[in-house]
């Protein structure tokens, strides 16, 4: 065999597990769902920008999920088109979220107070809350053309008004920890790095030089991220994707003890949640009023199903994604399930989502 064959069949390789565990299907949640992490719109919805209320409905019933929290809703017009497209068709069923015009900062040196103007009109329209995308921190320049940094005190405005509105904070910095390393053989996302370049945000800079070329390494924008929320104690903040620190849960609890306006989604991160199962169980057990549910892929029961089955079942060695014989997406490993107990699955599925959100 030459090592031209040799990488082809690595290329090639899709293993499967031979382990004999056995399955506890979880079609519908133990407890009405409300999933408090997805996209309908235009920037990540996917088919679901031409898709009707009614379809949404079929999906969410299919799925026992009450309602949802669409990230999507942008600023402007566009905010308003897509409050009245779910509103219209599907009353206290979506939450829709406003958004930032990242693009127009490098313009504009009061930034910060223009977004908390936006903001301000777009709940008048009916926005629920805001998210905050990872361009914060890594893409989004300010008018002196560096980045603009989490904790830029530029944007205390924005973080004041969302307090002041009552509504929470959806944010995403960074990305998982080994899109900051390099792109070699020792990284275990290389197969979805290699599929999505732009996502790899290496080579990573020294922490605190803003004029050095590269990206501001993983552990800088967690910290720029606990400043913002230490800064601003009368604003809710949820971060995305378990605090944004999936990988590193010892973090997420303590942020969690410090800051009581913190609470964390598990939205794209039962990947790394299922593989560290007894530390994951006594983060919901400890926090259960602060984590909410919620799947970041659009509204499909099947994918629903996973997540309940990964919440409420002790199966062990499980695909975290759809088992259609393709590898994992995000990385070459099972999940294991957290079993949690009712009082924790209230909270989490439904409670809590409820309460930040305030739906009806």
């Amino acid at each position: 065999m030459t090592d031209r064959d040799s990488e082809m069949l690595l290329a090639d390789y899709r293993p499967r597990s031979r382990l004999r565990t056995g399955a506890t299907p979880v079609p519908r949640p133990r407890f009405p769902a409300i999933d408090a992490h997805n996209h309908l719109g235009s920037a990540f919805g996917g088919d679901w920008t031409t898709r009707t209320p009614a379809d949404l409905a079929e999906a969410l019933d299919a799925a026992g999920v009450e309602a949802i929290v669409d990230l999507d809703g942008g600023w402007g017009d566009e905010l308003r088109r897509e409050i009245d497209r779910w509103q219209g068709g599907l009353p206290g069923r979506v939450a829709v979220f406003a958004g930032l015009d990242y693009d127009r900062w490098a313009e504009d040196p009061a930034f910060g107070e223009t977004e908390a103007a936006r903001l301000r009109d777009g709940v008048a329209a009916g926005a629920r809350g805001l998210k905050v995308w990872k361009t914060l921190g890594l893409r989004a320049r300010g008018p002196d053309g560096r980045l603009v940094a989490v904790d830029d005190p530029g944007l205390d405005p924005l973080w004041a008004a969302a307090g002041e509105l009552r509504i929470p904070v959806t944010i995403h910095v960074a990305d998982p920890i080994a899109f900051f390393d390099p792109l070699d053989e020792t990284n275990e996302r290389w197969e979805e790095l290699q599929a999505h370049r732009d996502w790899h945000f290496w080579p990573t800079r020294p922490a605190g030089d803003r004029d050095a070329p590269g990206f501001p390494p993983f552990d800088a924008l967690i910290d720029g991220l606990e400043g913002v929320v230490d800064r601003h104690p009368s604003t809710t903040f949820i971060g995305a994707h378990v605090g944004c620190s999936a990988e590193d849960l010892a973090r997420v609890d303590r942020m969690l003890a410090a800051y009581p306006n913190w609470n964390v989604d598990i939205a794209a991160r039962i990947a790394e949640l299922g593989r560290q199962p007894r530390r994951t169980r006594e983060l919901f057990e400890r926090w259960p009023d602060r984590i909410l549910f919620g799947v970041d892929s659009g509204p499909d029961p099947a994918f629903y199903a996973i997540h309940f089955r990964f919440l409420e079942t002790l199966d062990e060695s499980f695909p975290y994604d759809v088992d259609d014989g393709s590898p994992p997406t995000q990385g070459r490993w099972t999940v294991h399930g957290l079993g949690l107990p009712d009082e924790v699955l209230r909270q989490v599925y439904r409670d809590n989502a409820r309460r930040l959100m305030a739906f009806d």
